[in-house]
């Protein structure tokens, strides 16, 4: 399994966690998602590499913005 770490700007509730994980799960490959609101850092896991452009879209159309790799 390999792991990615993202940093998510604007999140500020538990809907928005919901509203991550939800769009990042939805993304080819993606095995699990675990998002941190305290510290905006975004965990994905898959089975092999994944576009960190799809995962960057995802969160997009979410709201909220990947401001870098953790």
């Amino acid at each position: 399994m390999t792991n990615a770490t993202y940093t998510v700007t604007g999140m500020t509730c538990g809907h928005c966690v919901s509203s991550v994980k939800e769009e990042v799960g939805e993304v080819v490959g993606v095995t699990s998602v675990e998002v941190d609101l305290a510290t905006g850092l975004l965990t994905v896991g898959s089975d092999g590499p994944v576009d960190s452009a799809l995962v960057a879209a995802a969160v997009k159309e979410a709201g909220y913005a990947v401001t870098g790799p953790a």
